[in-house]
């Protein structure tokens, strides 16, 4: 009984090893060797970005008006002051304040401009009254002179000719005299006028400026012109306007007050993918912050020149999403991920880009799991799967590794190999069309330039 038992332990030991080792050996096949199945159904093909929420439409809470007023010498300020962003406010409550350092110390120039001005002034006006002065007296002295050649003149009635002739060159000569004297006071009195309105005018030019700037730094406090939450301003680079960020008088924006009605998704794609994308593509919207939340919406607007964002290399265009609807918790700046489908198909087969190869003429193919080197006819792809036009059908499996010995494999679908060469050739044909045409219009903007490049003004360069 105990023999039998023994053996019948043995036994079921054995079984148990030979059953561990062979499902060993099997899941190292299985790792090996991956398999994927041709799909049908739906298939898109999808650029995927992350973007940032923005609102369509902002109330600017702007610096003051004065910034840009020409008497106000200031090209930046700097924000001194700046509630949280996030904050919620009434219209009038109270936002950020700026920076006045640098218009005090403007404003004290001004005033010792001012004061140059008014001493200029009043030099001016005492040397004129003292010009003036000394012109009336010469005058009153040269009448003092004429009147008296006309005394002369009149007691030399019985005196020879000679002295009555020069009596009355006399009187012509002091009559000359006094009326060249009387036209240049005349002159010279409008010309001190002129300069009196001149430094008059310098003068309440001056006051009116130091009352604008008096006027700025008063207004240097600046409250939320409505209701809303109070989100801080991006610059074109990227960056916030916090405290210590500068304004100037072209963009006196300090902050933005959202409309949260309407939400935006602004985006970045590369060049790569920049054509695929079109305007009114659908797009697929998730946010960082509520993963299991999902929105929709559409491609509203696509730049049409590159730019290369900070610390990267890759050129890329700004693309708009507009949501199809809001949600109360969206707020700006959130992060969002964005699936752009830029084509779709309803019914096709697929399967995956890694279960595809090619031969050195181009050709791909596949290989399938019951032993064949299957030619396909490919059609669209993504970024994990390919369209198969003709080649395969729903269901059948392929390989997703090549297999070590592809000999074992019967080549299929040789048929579809002078089709494939034919896209070949019509594709490169509208290559070769793109670029002769590309050539065409270099041509004819040269000829229509006369050969000359377009004279650029170095000024315009340095701009």
């Amino acid at each position: 009984m105990k023999k039998t038992v023994i053996i019948t332990a043995i036994v079921v030991l054995a079984a148990s090893a030979a059953l561990i080792i062979f499902s060993r050996l099997a899941d190292q096949e299985d790792l090996s060797v991956l398999f994927a199945e041709a799909k049908r159904g739906k298939f898109e093909v999808v650029v995927t970005t992350t973007g940032e929420l923005q609102a369509e439409r902002a109330t600017e809470i702007r610096g003051p008006d004065l910034l840009r007023s020409r008497n106000i010498r200031i090209r930046d300020i700097a924000i001194f002051d700046l509630v949280p962003e996030g904050t919620v406010v009434e219209e009038g409550d109270y936002v950020a304040t700026l920076d006045r350092s640098d218009l005090d110390a403007t404003l004290r120039d001004e005033y010792e401009r001012l004061e140059t001005i008014q001493n200029n002034y009043d030099m001016r006006v005492l040397d004129t009254t003292l010009q003036l002065r000394d012109f009336r007296n010469n005058l009153l002295n040269m009448r003092f002179n004429l009147e008296q050649a006309e005394i002369t003149l009149e007691q030399s009635q019985f005196e020879p000719p000679t002295t009555i002739r020069q009596n009355e060159i006399n009187l012509e000569n002091t009559q000359r005299s006094y009326d060249q004297a009387v036209a240049t006071y005349e002159l010279r009195l409008r010309q001190a006028d002129a300069d009196m309105r001149r430094i008059e005018l310098d003068l309440q030019r001056q006051k009116n400026r130091i009352a604008e700037y008096e006027e700025l730094i008063n207004q240097l406090v600046i409250t939320a012109p409505a209701p809303g939450m109070v989100i801080y301003r991006r610059e074109w680079r990227g960056a916030r306007r916090e405290v210590g960020s500068t304004i100037r008088p072209q963009d006196p924006v300090v902050a933005e007050l959202p409309d949260l009605s309407s939400m935006i998704s602004r985006t970045y794609v590369n060049e790569i993918d920049i054509s695929k994308v079109s305007l009114g593509n659908p797009v697929r919207l998730s946010v960082d912050a509520f993963p299991d939340r999902s929105y929709t919406g559409e491609v509203v607007s696509m730049a049409n020149i590159g730019e290369q964002l900070p610390n990267t290399d890759a050129k890329v265009f700004e693309v708009v999403i507009q949501l199809d609807k809001t949600d109360p918790i969206l707020r700006p700046a959130m992060t969002t991920g964005n699936q752009i489908v830029t084509s779709s198909f309803d019914d096709v087969v697929f399967i995956p880009l890694e279960a595809v190869y090619a031969t050195a003429d181009s050709i791909p193919f596949v290989y399938t799991r019951d032993g064949r080197q299957q030619v396909v006819l490919l059609g669209t792809s993504n970024e994990n799967q390919v369209i198969v036009e003709q080649g395969l059908s729903e269901g059948e499996v392929v390989r997703l590794s090549p297999p070590s010995d592809p000999t074992r494999f019967t080549l299929a679908g040789e048929e579809l190999k002078e089709i494939i060469r034919q896209r070949h050739r019509e594709r490169e044909a509208e290559d070769q069309r793109r670029r002769e045409e590309a050539e065409r219009m270099r041509v004819q903007r040269n000829n229509n330039t006369g050969g000359q490049r377009p004279q650029v003004n170095p000024n315009q360069m340095q701009r």
